[in-house]
């Protein structure tokens, strides 16, 4: 059984078979989900989704496309979801992405501080989304020493993953290790200590070959947990269980 640790179930894309594909995810192998909000109204979606699921588990974040919506009030009504649901077990999708800059750098920084200091202030890890601002990101982190959590789809270098696990970080791997193109992403699979590692789709986003270019699901995360069985020369089901059991300790389940 997989437990696909980053998976957006609330996402439109899912609106015309959400319940039929939740529910049939364990039927499919797929035990546990973890499902990070991106914004205000997904946290909202998130929540309601945990409570009807006994598979799924939930974050509650501002994704770096949506930090300009960071403020006091937005960070209580996360506060607010996170001590009323034990099922949210972390605040995520958080971070920085510079790839497109729609929103400032200065006010993703702003956000992705603010949301860590609540993962601190709550004990509860974060879940990081860092695309082209490895320093940033890293100054960041090293700021918020009690905060740990994951790193999700990572793309940074193998020497940034190893200083994230001597302080006790997780590194999130998506499809994007069954594609092609994929040399980093396979040389830190490869060095990484396998306690440090999970799994995850990021569907409907990142469907890993041979599904590539098409909506992904968690039941598609067999084809990444396949791929690093052979990147580490394990057998697949040793890999899914490593991976499940990272899982569930990095988010205390």
């Amino acid at each position: 059984m997989l437990f696909d640790t980053h998976a957006h179930l609330d996402d439109r894309a899912f609106d015309a078979d959400r319940h039929a594909l939740i529910a049939g995810l364990p039927e499919a192998g797929v035990a546990l989900v973890m499902d990070p909000a991106c914004s205000r109204a997904s946290a909202q979606a998130v929540d309601a989704l945990t409570r009807r699921y006994p598979h799924v588990y939930g974050a509650v974040g501002s994704h770096p496309d949506a930090a300009d919506e960071v403020c006091d009030q937005v960070l209580e009504e996360y506060r607010v979801l996170c001590k009323q649901n034990p099922k949210i077990r972390a605040i995520g999708e958080i971070g920085l992405d510079y790839h497109y800059e729609d929103i400032p750098r200065d006010i993703q920084i702003r956000a992705f501080r603010d949301q860590m200091a609540l993962a601190r202030e709550l004990d509860l890890p974060a879940i990081v989304h860092e695309r082209e601002a490895h320093g940033d990101g890293l100054e960041v982190v090293r700021d918020f020493p009690e905060v740990t959590g994951v790193f999700h789809c990572y793309s940074g270098s193998l020497e940034m993953a190893q200083e994230l696990i001597r302080r006790g970080w997780y590194i999130g791997f998506t499809g994007v290790l069954t594609f092609k193109n994929a040399r980093k992403a396979v040389e830190v699979a490869a060095a990484i200590p396998l306690d440090r590692l999970v799994l995850e789709t990021d569907c409907p986003y990142m469907a890993p070959e041979p599904y590539r270019g098409r909506r992904n699901d968690p039941a598609k995360l067999i084809h990444t947990a396949q791929r690093l069985a052979q990147i580490r020369d394990l057998p697949v089901e040793r890999i899914c269980r490593i991976a499940m059991e990272n899982g569930k300790r990095l988010y205390r389940i």
